[in-house]
Parts: C-alpha cells; sequence; structure tokens
C-alpha cells in the first residue's frame, strides 16, 4: 500500500538554506520510491481555515517513507527546513486500490 509524507508549512523563509533543502531533498527521496504529489501549493480552502504550504510525498510503502525520513541524507537537510518555517510534517499510510469507506464502517461496528 502507498504511504504519504506530507508536510504544511507555512511563515516558509525563502533563503539560501531553503534553497539549498529544496535543490536537494528529491535526491534524498529516489532512492526510497519517493515522488512528489504535490509540492509547494497552497490549497483551494472549501471548508476551513489554512494559510500553510502543501506538500505531500508518495511512497511506496509506509516503511519506506520512515526509511526516507530516517536516512542520513534526509537528517541532514530537516534543520534547513526546521529553521526557517514553521508547519507539521507527518507520516501516513494509503489505501488500497479497492478500498471502500464502508469497510471502515463494518470494521468500526466490529469493534463495538
Amino acid at each position: 500500500m502507498p504511504a504519504y509524507a506530507i508536510g504544511l508549512l507555512r511563515d516558509v523563509d525563502f533563503n539560501a538554506e531553503i534553497i539549498e533543502y529544496v535543490s536537494n531533498i528529491e535526491d534524498t527521496m529516489k532512492p526510497f520510491g519517493g515522488r512528489f504529489l504535490v509540492h509547494g501549493t497552497h490549497a483551494e480552502i472549501i471548508e476551513g481555515t489554512m494559510n500553510d504550504d502543501c506538500v505531500i510525498i508518495e511512497f511506496p510503502s509506509i516503511d519506506q517513507a520512515q526509511q526516507w525520513y530516517a536516512s542520513p541524507a534526509y537528517r541532514k537537510l530537516i534543520p534547513l527546513r526546521t529553521c526557517n518555517s514553521k508547519g507539521a510534517v507527518f507520516l501516513v499510510d494509503g489505501v488500497s486500490d479497492n478500498y471502500s469507506a464502508l469497510s471502515l464502517v463494518e470494521k468500526m461496528a466490529a469493534s463495538t
């Protein structure tokens, strides 16, 4: 199942360190099968509020996403982002191609 690294970033100081981060992040993702699905765009807000830049990186599995985040190559870049922006970064499992929302309802009903 695919997994996603999602970053919601705000107050990004677009300076030399951020340019270095953006210039090098893709090379850190490739060994783990990562690819950008969304990169640095503002969402069209249709409910609620959010003023963050959104980044979504797809990986073949949660294990590969975790390995990428923990890799020495990416760990070296993290301070370039965290010292020059605010926000959250998280990893989430995706769903299979044949996923149905009804399966979550069934799982929840079985646990009660």
